[in-house]
Formats: C-alpha cells, structure tokens, sequence
C-alpha cells in the first residue's frame, strides 16, 4: 500500500498497528560508471516489490532520495544534507506518523551513510517518548538483513555491499542497463581493512580516486536479478515480523 496513492480519509481509516515504511537513499556519485542515483533507484525497485508482496498490510511512504553523503563532496553532482538537519529530518518523519497514531514505525535504508543517522534517529525518538511501551521503532539497512546471494548463484563474488561495486552495478544493469558505462574501463578497488573492528571516519578520496569501492567487471543483469530477489525476500521477512509483533515483547 503507497501512502502517496491514499486520501487523508484512507490513511484515518487504517488500523494503527499498520508497518509504516519510510524508504531512505541518496543523490551521489557512484564512479566514473554509475549514475548519482543509483541508491534511490535500487531501493525504489526493492519497495516496489516489497509492496507487491505485502499489499495492504504495510504502509510504504514515498522514497525520501536525500541522504547523508558529505563522505561523497569531493565528487561533482553529490547532494547531502547537513548530518545534524538530516538527523532532525528523520525524527521528523517519525514524529509525524506518531502523531498520526501509527505505533510501528520502519525505517528501510539504501545508502551506508543513512545506517548511522537511522539507527540514531530510531533511538532519539525512542527517548523522547519513553512512556510508551506499544511504539516499535526500526531502522534496516537492506543488505544487512541476513541475505546471502552468493548461496544463490555462485558466481557472485562480493559478500559485503561496496560502492558502485558488482551489486550495485548488477543492479542498475537489471533495471537500466543503459546507464551503465563501459565496465572494461573500471577495476578493482579492494575493501581493505580500515582499523577494523574500530570505526573509522573517511571520505570517498581516502578510499578511492575513481569513487567506487569493490568490482562492477563481474557484474551482470543476471546476477542483478538474482540480488533484488534475494534482499526482496529479507526485507519481506523483517516485515512480517514487525506485522506478527505482539505490540508488548522486547522479542520479535
């Protein structure tokens, strides 16, 4: 069910206990190779099909394709919005469906610099409304759900998300093919291990000259529509759980 496609009077009707999804991505540079909004396109693609196999029983709010990416500036066409505004924005969003009534609040996130932002905003909102023990508030990352394409089809080497990487790449061929550049003229650009398990703050430049991080020459549309299955199934799986909540456990 999309909000944007409901009258007021539609969205009064529906029982309060109805998921509501707030889609997160971004506008930035994905490499000499991939279009700057290819996180939006990609979680776009994944609620469309989440929604197709939900129907009714989830609410999907229209993508909100401005993210945090100030580690992208150094790369024209990047567009983020400052970290503390984007912070407010969220909880905004949150505050907003709260006081529509609506208890079960989800955050489904497309972009890696949203992970942190979401998971604060879902813990600041929390704090704020402490006395309520009936609200479920969550922010999920769409590859961090426990999907392992690889098991799939084998010949997808990546086992973590990069950046404009075979994933990615695989994706947008899967979806616009013609959009992507000329892969014989990327390369690889290793993960490396950046003090982990530390957290370490970074640009893109520290990273990366062309801007992607990982492989697109092994990318293909097939494996792209083997990824969108597979991250469809996980994100179907964490929301029949937050419908199945019992609206009291710590548990779900």
């Amino acid at each position: 069910m999309l909000l944007a496609d409901l009258a007021w009077p539609a969205v009064a009707a529906l029982d309060r206990n109805t998921p509501v999804i707030f889609p997160i991505a971004a506008l930035e540079q994905h490499g000499r190779h991939m279009p700057v909004f290819t996180d939006s396109m990609l979680t776009s693609e994944l609620v469309r099909r989440a929604e197709a196999a939900l129907g009714a029983r989830v609410l999907f709010a229209p993508l909100t394709w401005l993210g945090n990416s100030h580690h992208h500036m150094d790369f024209p066409g990047t567009l983020s919005a400052e970290p503390r505004v984007y912070l407010d924005l969220l909880n905004g969003l949150l505050e907003n469906f709260i006081a529509h009534g609506f208890r079960r609040l989800i955050f489904l996130n497309g972009h890696g610099g949203n992970d942190t932002p979401g998971k604060q905003s879902v813990f600041e909102t929390r704090q704020k409304h402490r006395d309520r023990q009936d609200l479920l508030l969550l922010s999920a990352t769409y590859w961090n759900l426990g999907a392992e394409p690889w098991k799939h089809d084998t010949s997808i080497q990546q086992r973590v998300m990069g950046h404009a990487c075979e994933w990615e790449t695989s994706m947008i061929l899967r979806l616009r093919p013609e959009l992507v550049g000329d892969l014989t003229k990327t390369c690889d650009v290793p993960f490396g291990n950046p003090f982990e398990p530390a957290t370490r703050g970074w640009t893109m430049p520290d990273r990366s000259e062309p801007g992607h991080v990982g492989d697109p020459r092994s990318a293909t549309a097939e494996k792209g529509e083997v990824l969108f299955q597979c991250f469809t199934e996980s994100v179907v799986k964490l929301l029949e759980r937050v419908i199945a909540w019992d609206g009291r456990s710590w548990e779900g």
